[in-house]
Parts: C-alpha cells; sequence; structure tokens
C-alpha cells in the first residue's frame, strides 16, 4: 500500500521526566493532542524528538507508546541514524518489527568531506531498503544541524534506490530547495517532495513542496495542518495567512543556535499546558528566562495562548 505523504507531517517533541528519562503518561497524552489535528502522518524519534540521544531500547519503546495511541488511523515515519551500513540494517530491522511505516533515513558522519562519492549514501540507502522493504525517506539536513547538502549527481542516484519514496529537504536556503527540487523531480517524478525549512514553510508550497515534515509542527499543530491543507488545495491567502501569524512564533523557535529549538518547543508546550516539563536530554541545554519570555509573546501573537489580566491561558 502506498506511503500517503502529501500533508502536513510534524516531527514530535519526547516529553521526559525530570532526570530527562521517558515521560510516558506525558507522551500519550501529547500525541493525544497531535494526533487530534489529523496530520498525515508523525515523524519519531527524530531530532525534535531528541532520537539521537537516545538509547536504542528507548526509541524502540517510544514507538510502542506512539503506536499504542495512533494505531492504524496515522501512519508513523521513524527516525534511523547510525554510524555504519551493518548498524544501520539491524536497527532498521528492530523500528521494522514494533510496526513503523517507513524511515527517515538521517544523513550520517561518513558523509562529510567533499568531493561525496554517490556510491556511498546509495550502497546505504540500497541495504537498509533491501533488508527491510520499508519506505524510505531520504533526508537534506543543513549543516549546522550535522546534515549534508548532496549534490545533483548524487540526489539524482540517491532518488533511483527502489525503497525512496521521498525526501525531506531542510536546508533553510530557498535558492538551494529549488535546485533539489528540480533534481529530485527528473531522477523520480513520483517521489514525494517534503520541505523541511521551517523557516519557509508557505513559500515551500509555492516552489513546489508536496507536504511538509517539520520540527515546528511540533507546536501549533491544527494551525499547520490547516495552513498545508490550504497550500495544497490552492487556497494561498487562507494559507499565507496563517503563516504570517505564526512567522513570530517560528522565528522564536528557530533563532540561534538552531540547536535549542527543542527545548524551546518544550517551553511553548509546557505554557500551554500540553507537556509538563521543558526538559532535555544532556549535552542539550535549558534555554533562558529571556528566551521563554519571547517565545511567550510570539504564542500570544499567534493566536496560541491568551492573556488574561497578566496570565497566558492556553487557547482550545
Amino acid at each position: 500500500m502506498r506511503l500517503d505523504l502529501e500533508g502536513m507531517i510534524p516531527a514530535t517533541v519526547l516529553p521526559m521526566t525530570v532526570d530527562a528519562g521517558i515521560d510516558e503518561a506525558g507522551l500519550r497524552r501529547y500525541i493525544r493532542h497531535v494526533a487530534r489535528a489529523r496530520p498525515k502522518a508523525l515523524a519519531i524519534n527524530v531530532d525534535t524528538g531528541e532520537g539521537p540521544h537516545l538509547w536504542q531500547k528507548e526509541r524502540l519503546r517510544v514507538l510502542d507508546l506512539v503506536l499504542a495511541e495512533v494505531g492504524d488511523r496515522i501512519p508513523v515515519i521513524a527516525g534511523l541514524g547510525a554510524q555504519f551500513t551493518a548498524q544501520a540494517v539491524d536497527l532498521a530491522c528492530e523500528i521494522k518489527e514494533v510496526g513503523a511505516a517507513g524511515l527517515l533515513v538521517f544523513p550520517i558522519g561518513a558523509y562529510h568531506g567533499l568531493p561525496l562519492d554517490p556510491e556511498l549514501p546509495v550502497r546505504y540507502h540500497a541495504a537498509i531498503g533491501d533488508a527491510t522493504g520499508l519506505p524510505l525517506v531520504l533526508f537534506q539536513l543543513q549543516p549546522a544541524l550535522g546534515g549534508v547538502n548532496f549534490d545533483a549527481q548524487t540526489l539524482d542516484r540517491m532518488c533511483r534506490v527502489a525503497q525512496v519514496v521521498a525526501i525531506k529537504e531542510a536546508s533553510f536556503d530557498r535558492k538551494r530547495f529549488v535546485e533539489v527540487r528540480d533534481a529530485v523531480k527528473a531522477a523520480r517524478p513520483e517521489c514525494i517532495y517534503l520541505t523541511g525549512n521551517d523557516n519557509f514553510i508557505y513559500e515551500s508550497f509555492v516552489l513546489g513542496a508536496q507536504g511538509a515534515l517539520i520540527g515546528f509542527g511540533a507546536v501549533a499543530i491544527q494551525q499547520q495542518v490547516d495552513l498545508v491543507t490550504h497550500a495544497l488545495a490552492g487556497r494561498h491567502d487562507q494559507a499565507r495567512r496563517i503563516m504570517d501569524r505564526l512567522t513570530p512564533l517560528v522565528d522564536a523557535i528557530f533563532a540561534p543556535p538552531v540547536r535549542n529549538y527543542r527545548a524551546r518547543a518544550k517551553a511553548a508546550l509546557v505554557m500551554q499546558g500540553i507537556i509538563d516539563r521543558e526538559t532535555v536530554r544532556p549535552p542539550l541545554l535549558p534555554i533562558s528566562d529571556a528566551e521563554r519570555e519571547r517565545i511567550r509573546v510570539a504564542l500570544v501573537a499567534a493566536g496560541e495562548l491568551e492573556e488574561k489580566g497578566g496570565e497566558a491561558k492556553a487557547l482550545a
């Protein structure tokens, strides 16, 4: 059955206990909140959910908990990060066993350094696809977050791997976004083009995106589902109005340094009463009071938080 990814796919946060363990009850509650917005799929154990900072047994437990909440109503795409091919294959097979519908394959350290021989990422993805049979989502991630920008030849070869069904483009660069779109569609027209660019979500659809797999989807999820639905239907005035309202919140969450966006997203959700704590797993750091205040102001401006008598109240 075809995995339909043409729509909004939030990369979810992972609620944590005071000592940075998995808050299982909090995770279930948060996933129910996200699921009510009816996203096209969920991205679990990716950067936003601190997947790279979890033990594999924890990632599998998170998947178990999420799948227990959504069942077969919403497909779950699991993040796959590894250091070498055999490890990636083993991890991917474990993820498949739990019940993930597909894999978002993270770039690995071996890609770093130029020039990158296309054979390296092609063989890596092919091995994962051959071993699992799961749909694969390629991932072009900005170097500031540990990723790699692939050239056109490499993208062409990667898109032709049998199990590849989509690519998440997250360079945060509009020019590169268009260049990658052209390379992907020339290589494999049916490959779904997903924006991972939280800084220009609406504009991505004007430029050819077919869906959005983004960390900003962890917050303000209903508005973003509405935005993407409008954009895909060609209702650009409605989509643009939502984006204008959300832009100050995007800017607050993804301010430099970008790595702090996980803690900022959790802070926003705490202010709304959706999760209990801002806790992130070390070496990630908590945010400052000044950052927290910027987020609060942006939540109010976005219509996600209401101020009454000097106090903020989450909006339903």
